[in-house]
């Protein structure tokens, strides 16, 4: 067998069953936090040991949330914990985290994030189609007391509705 069978077989191996997403961790307290208007799909630069902590579904988002430095957008204060089988190469669990976008897509949310009362939350992490590790970021708009209670309210009677 060549050289480039293997890699394939492997790359293979590594990428999700019939080209579906494997979720890792959510926010779920964004979508009551915040009404997010907008949805981004970024990669991350990620290291070996965080990739492999994440492949056994080890991270939180709870204090999670994106910053615009320049034209780069970065991802603070995910906590993914240090690998279990790692030594020195383990790396820090709540360190800084690069989300990759394109330049067009980072200037829209720019424009976005500048305006009063709107933030970047990440929303999910999980491993896309081809196996890399992906985020979701929503530009969103954080809900008063009033709103969180209404948003209740509606999930309850379409719950009902539903016949759950």
């Amino acid at each position: 067998m060549a050289k480039g069978g293997k890699s394939k077989q492997k790359a293979a191996a590594k990428a999700p069953a019939a080209g579906k997403e494997i979720l890792v961790g959510e926010n779920r307290k964004a979508r009551f936090h915040y009404e997010i208007e907008e949805r981004y799909e970024c990669g991350l630069v990620l290291r070996g040991t965080e990739v492999k902590s994440l492949r056994q579904g080890k991270v939180s988002l709870d204090e999670a949330y994106a910053r615009l430095e320049g034209d780069e957008l970065w991802l603070v204060g995910a906590n993914i914990p240090e690998y279990s089988h790692g030594n020195l190469q383990n790396h820090e669990p709540t360190r800084r985290r690069k989300c990759l976008l394109k330049k067009s897509e980072i200037k829209k949310l720019k424009q976005k994030a500048l305006l009063k009362g709107y933030t970047l939350v990440p929303l999910r992490v999980y491993f896309g189609v081809k196996g890399y590790a992906k985020i979701s970021v929503g530009v969103g708009r954080g809900r008063k007391t009033q709103d969180k209670r209404q948003h209740l309210r509606e999930k309850e009677d379409r719950d009902l509705m539903r016949g759950r």
